[in-house]
């Protein structure tokens, strides 16, 4: 029985020495003059900026100015860099919105190591042959402003190519998990990280 078909972004699973990941991610910022929505399970890339004023986050801490890089949700497709994964958006009272929406300020966490491996679905049916091979982000389906949940997949499109931005290393160990059917899940890397020396990690 094949998953269904519903996107849930970038999930970190585990590292690539099959370490299980311990959960720690690192805390960035985003301005409010960013008028795009982030999402848990939303890649994210540095923009070159970094928090102007001190920001008190509740459990997670106190920030002087400067010491929160800031980011922006990444752009899909070939040569594009990644720093991260949003795995959390911390919280600014008890009512906060379980996603960053646009233009406002929140500190997003982010799973940002690039040894971790991702599991996230594929847009399209994916054969067992594109594992190995590289892909692209898809942001074709607007994350939830109910749940907070991205709606970012990887591109069913693999070839062998160093400017895609992630490596398909496997598809997820689940009974459910069909090959050739709508809702594959797979395990990808970052090779187009911000993390890597120039050139990153590509597929076959």
């Amino acid at each position: 029985m094949a998953y269904a078909d519903a996107s849930f972004g970038f999930r970190p699973v585990k590292h690539k020495n099959g370490a299980p990941y311990n959960g720690s991610p690192t805390p960035y910022w985003v301005d409010s003059s960013d008028a795009t929505a982030l999402f848990r399970g939303d890649p994210v890339i540095l923009d070159g900026t970094s928090n102007t004023a001190e920001l008190k986050v509740a459990g997670v801490g106190v920030f002087p100015p400067g010491t929160l890089a800031g980011v922006t949700r990444a752009t899909a497709g070939a040569t594009n860099i990644v720093t991260g994964v949003v795995v959390s958006v911390a919280a600014v009272t008890h009512d906060s919105l379980p996603y960053r929406a646009a233009s406002t300020e929140r500190v997003v966490m982010v799973c940002d190591d690039p040894s971790v491996l991702f599991e996230a679905q594929a847009d399209a049916a994916l054969a067992t042959t594109a594992v190995g091979l590289s892909s692209n982000i898809l942001f074709t389906h607007a994350g939830s402003t109910i749940t907070g949940i991205s709606g970012a997949e990887v591109d069913a499109t693999a070839a062998a190519d160093a400017t895609y931005q992630c490596t398909i290393l496997a598809f997820s160990n689940d009974p459910k998990n069909d090959a050739n059917a709508v809702g594959n899940r797979v395990l990808v890397q970052f090779g187009l990280h911000s993390q890597l020396p120039a050139g990153g990690i590509v597929g076959i």
